[in-house]
């Protein structure tokens, strides 16, 4: 039951993190690569909330290196969202 609860808590510790890890637009100078392009896209779906509630936060980076940064973003957003590919394996399992 203990560990029940650390594993909670850290796990909220970890989506505060990448919530307030959003910068407003236009606040950042540096060139944002591969690695930031998947905790980017892993945050996308809660910067894409914040943006409907009308804050001022960018969904993507707007000084990214190219192809890389937006490889790691699709990433993040698979990692994040599952793939989907668990689900066909079930489905398939039950009408075999």
């Amino acid at each position: 039951m203990k560990t029940k609860r650390i594993f909670i808590g850290l796990l909220l510790l970890l989506v505060l993190f990448f919530v307030i890890s959003c910068a407003p637009v236009g606040m950042t100078k540096e060139e944002y690569g591969f690695l930031y392009g998947i905790v980017h896209g892993f945050i996308s779906p809660f910067v894409l909330i914040a943006k409907l509630l009308g804050a001022n936060v960018a969904l993507y980076a707007e000084h990214n290196a190219g192809s890389l940064y937006w490889a790691g973003f699709i990433l993040g957003l698979v990692l994040l969202l599952g793939g989907g590919g668990g689900g066909y394996y079930r489905r398939r399992r039950y009408y075999d």
